[in-house]
């Protein structure tokens, strides 16, 4: 008898065990050994191709310099670790997962397409539930189980400054700066959310257009999980719209637009569920959660696959699933307190690991952002400005902690800083076969070009005591990207809000206040200059070097980002 997974050859006892049970009545733990399973056997490795770009881009920054010694890092391949052991559902756990079966099997019948989308959407939230209910029910293990690493990252982890809920009182789903408009036309597109999607899209459909550059259609079914957005975009007529599309002309992504759109509504539903538990007294939340490595990045994969489209010949490819999952775990690093503070369980900051771990994924996010500042990353694969576009995207929302939990008091010294002198990595096999990070001198460019030279000359003259080390990350980035062609005027003003004025508040005295201007004048430089990121001229241009100021340069304020201090769960309504 065939496996319903489609495209997958399951062990023997993975295929008993999917077969001898409904999806819905199958255990958290089994459920998460069969999703593992599922994606080791989809998961393509890497091609000639990649490997070959890999090695140009090498090979062009050693033409820089002389080789120098370097220090290596191991990260173990997620899939093959151990799963989480989990609790069973609960009898209203069973009954949500029920009706979830009952959808997903109307869809599998319509659109067998969708079959592999349809068991991850059934596995996962059966891993899900489990998760939630051992949360609320396990006494929590210390958190610290091992004695402090002196690896050269954990080394250099920050001190988090203290944070409370009403220090994200910005946050809040309906207010600033998703309010404001991002796009200078198109009503139904007043979102950065939305506008962010697109963006990435137009950023990677430049030579190979797919269509899917304005699809936005495809994505509202699961915005029902996004309550902010319903005042800016008449859901009802949209989903109307992709229905009787469905019926017309199949998309194989509109079809997973509505298994996705199932999932987004049982994941909420599990986190409210829990969370009114809590509230009312019935159990306790820490903030803590007990996904493992392996769990946390299966659970994220369904939410990446659709978010993130891209063709289906390079769905499952190596490289692409390593940016899908990485670019969650650089949300995870800016949101990690507020997600502590909102009860959110899908956060690897808040995960069961240990601390060495995590800061190996956010050095393993750092080198992936400067990889995609080379020009040799974006050849092989469609999808190659994810990771680029999502710090960027980061950054002018005003949404997330970049700017206001990195700021810290002083700069930390530049000379021999491992994060400096990671080499540019696209971490091709964080799932499966593992990869390795390599800290070394890093290379710089001899000279600016011309471009890049006026805005080293724009610092040098309005913030002459962050110039020297602006200057010196802008002979870094060239030295990854090679000479710079964007647009000076607007990226300046972007950089002088944003990255240059968290440097001037570095060097001040500590105020929270201050960090709270910079953080809300980022989504409002956001919201202005947005628009000129979609220029098909220098758009590709002036996201390079913004992911390369906002993820990678000194003092690195999306590591800065990393620090946790757990509080009291407050139970706010989630935000996605």
């Amino acid at each position: 008898m065939k496996s319903r997974i489609a495209g997958a050859v399951p062990t023997a006892s993975a295929d008993s065990l999917l077969l001898a049970q409904p999806s819905a009545e199958l255990q958290p733990t089994e459920a998460g050994n069969a999703l593992a399973r599922l994606l080791v056997n989809r998961i393509n490795g890497s091609t000639e191709q990649y490997r070959s770009r890999q090695t140009a881009a090498q090979q062009r920054l050693d033409a820089l310099g002389s080789p120098h010694s370097s220090t290596t890092l191991h990260v173990e391949g997620a899939l093959h670790l151990a799963q989480t052991a989990f609790l069973p559902p609960d009898e209203e756990g069973y009954a949500r997962l029920r009706r979830l079966d009952t959808s997903l099997r109307m869809i599998e019948a319509a659109f067998p397409q969708v079959s592999t989308d349809v068991e991850m959407c059934r596995l996962t939230s059966t891993m899900l539930e489990g998760a939630w209910r051992s949360r609320a029910l396990t006494p929590p293990r210390d958190e610290e189980r091992a004695t402090a690493c002196a690896c050269p990252l954990c080394r250099r982890l920050p001190t988090p400054p203290a944070r409370t809920l009403g220090d994200y009182s910005w946050r809040q789903s309906a207010g600033r700066p998703l309010t404001v408009k991002a796009w200078p036309y198109r009503r139904e597109l007043d979102s950065v959310l939305t506008a962010g999607w697109i963006w990435v899209r137009q950023l990677n459909d430049l030579e190979r257009d797919l269509g899917l550059r304005h699809r936005f259609e495809d994505d509202i079914l699961v915005f029902h999980e996004y309550k902010r957005v319903i005042d800016t975009i008449d859901t009802t007529h949209v989903t109307q719209l992709v229905e009787g599309r469905l019926a017309e002309s199949f998309s194989t992504n509109s079809a997973r637009a509505l298994v996705c759109g199932l999932y987004a509504a049982h994941k909420r539903s599990v986190d409210e569920h829990w969370l009114q538990q809590h509230h009312a007294g019935s159990v306790t939340l820490p903030q803590t959660n007990p996904l493992g490595q392996s769990t946390y990045s299966a659970l994220q994969m369904l939410d990446c696959l659709f978010w993130h489209v891209s063709p289906d010949t390079e769905l499952w490819q190596e490289e692409h699933l390593a940016s899908l999952l990485l670019c969650r775990v650089i949300d995870d690093m800016a949101d990690v307190r507020v997600d502590s503070l909102t009860g959110e369980i899908s956060n690897f900051w808040l995960a069961d690991l240990p601390t060495h771990t995590k800061a190996l994924y956010a050095a393993c996010t750092i080198a992936l952002i400067k990889y995609g500042c080379m020009p040799e990353a974006h050849e092989p694969m469609w999808n190659t400005w994810l990771m680029s576009s999502t710090i960027v995207w980061m950054g002018l929302t005003g949404r997330h902690a970049l700017w206001f939990d990195g700021i810290t008091e002083g700069l930390p010294p530049a000379e021999d800083c491992p994060l400096c002198d990671l080499q540019p990595n696209p971490c091709t096999g964080i799932l499966t076969h593992g990869t390795t990070l390599t800290i070394g001198p890093r290379p710089t460019a001899p000279a600016l070009s011309s471009r890049t030279a006026e805005l080293s000359a724009l610092c040098r003259a309005q913030f002459p005591r962050t110039w020297a080390l602006f200057d010196a990350e802008l002979h870094a980035f060239e030295a990854l990207h090679g000479p710079w062609q964007g647009n000076t005027d607007s990226t300046w003003e972007i950089l002088r809000r944003t990255y240059v004025a968290a440097v001037e508040a570095s060097m001040d005295a500590p105020s929270p206040d201050r960090a709270r201007q910079i953080q809300q004048d980022a989504g409002a430089v956001g919201s202005e200059k947005f628009s000129t990121l979609y220029d098909p001229q220098t758009g590709r241009e002036d996201t390079a070097l913004l992911s390369y100021m906002f993820g990678c340069a000194h003092p690195h304020f999306i590591w800065n980002a990393t620090g946790y201090q757990p509080t009291t769960v407050t139970g706010d309504w989630l935000d996605g």
